[in-house]
């Protein structure tokens, strides 16, 4: 089955109070076909995605291509059969904004394009003017490389409806106080610019507190994601709508945040997008671990020795940077046992419909179908 628009998923579930889930799924074996079979089981609507940085014209540090990747879905989807999921390109990033930066970038977007992607994050966060003196000063470099590139996107794709998210706040981000919160006039200024330009935002990512990846605490002591802002992420929900804007909210950085506080207290319906990657590797490490020891140690001892973080332990270290141990050693984790497969689905499969059901996402994709 292959990926339809992710507009046309979004569209379709912008007024329900459920989240999809957008799957990143860093390594393929055991985890897409695993996913793909929960949501189908579950009949949501799902989302499958990788960023820039793991998934790129160049190779990123996945050891996957957008080609490939889509390869690899396609094939993990063949026997599942599932119908209602989009292809999204994931995390779009744009570090320095020079013109060799986004040439890259759209040589970036024409091989995901090529590839059937059906939806797009562009990500110029990390361009932010700190010296202007309004909130639209401050975003300018963001909304125009922002503007330039969804006008490429939308020039290239042609006639074929595509998915896009837009994001205002640097995820992670950390100031002198802490976690820099996206505000609510940040989110409208960004958004009204864009509308302006002519381009059609289905969904915004902004910093609420989340990070990307597992955290720890001061003791590298593996701890829980409960940092995300619900309250700052309603008011800029709020605000959007205020503002007339008919666009949600992608939460990035779910991994390791209690099932119940998604539950209980994700704002589903301001939240339409939830992205969960770093759960899916851990099962395959976990896995590895188990079934292939000696690799898993050679990836960890890889890990530490190229990877390094001054004054961390090396678990932690290996936590938050063992996905870069994934291109240098991938023929030999492509390669795994049939056991060690089996093992990573079963668990993939179970952890995916636990979040499909936390996100209210179940019967998800029912609901598009009547729109189609």
């Amino acid at each position: 089955m292959e990926p339809i628009s992710g507009k046309k998923i979004f569209n379709a579930l912008k007024n329900q109070d459920c989240i999809i889930l957008a799957c990143n799924s860093r390594i393929i074996p055991g985890v897409a076909k695993a996913v793909f079979k929960a949501a189908k089981d579950m009949d949501a609507a799902l989302i499958m995605e990788l960023a820039r940085s793991e998934c790129n014209q160049h190779v990123g540090y996945t050891g996957l291509t957008p080609e490939t990747f889509s390869k690899y879905l396609l094939e993990a989807n063949k026997d599942v059969g599932h119908d209602v999921w989009a292809l999204h390109a994931d995390h779009i990033g744009i570090k320095t904004g020079t013109r060799e930066d986004i040439d890259d970038t759209k040589e970036l977007i024409d091989a995901q394009i090529k590839a059937g992607y059906t939806s797009f994050a562009i990500d110029a966060s990390h361009l932010f003017n700190f010296e202007g003196k309004t909130v639209e000063e401050e975003l300018k470099p963001n909304i125009d490389v922002t503007i330039e590139l969804g006008k490429y996107i939308m020039e290239k794709m042609g006639n074929n409806e595509f998915g896009l998210e837009v994001e205002v706040g640097e995820i992670g981000r950390k100031g002198a106080e802490g976690m820099v919160l996206t505000k609510p006039e940040e989110a409208v200024t960004y958004i009204k610019k864009l509308k302006e330009a002519g381009l059609d935002p289905d969904v915004i990512a902004i910093a609420n507190g989340s990070t990307h990846g597992n955290i720890y605490d001061e003791q590298g002591n593996p701890i829980v994601q409960v940092s995300i802002s619900i309250e700052q992420t309603k008011k800029v929900a709020k605000a959007l709508r205020d503002a007339g804007f008919d666009v949600k909210i992608a939460q990035h950085g779910i991994t390791g945040t209690p099932l119940e506080l998604i539950k209980e207290k994700f704002p589903k319906g301001d939240i339409i997008k939830g992205n969960v990657a770093t759960l899916f590797q851990n099962i395959v490490f976990d896995a590895l671990k188990k079934y292939h020891p000696e690799l898993y140690k050679e990836m960890f001892d890889w890990v530490i020795k190229n990877e390094p973080i001054e004054g961390k332990k090396p678990e932690e270290v290996f936590g938050k940077n063992g996905k870069y141990a994934v291109k240098v050693f991938f023929d030999r984790i492509y390669s795994m046992d049939e056991k060690c497969k089996k093992e990573i689905e079963a668990i993939s499969y179970k952890e995916a419909k636990n979040f499909i059901d936390a996100f209210n996402g179940k019967d998800s994709a029912s609901i598009v179908r009547k729109t189609m």
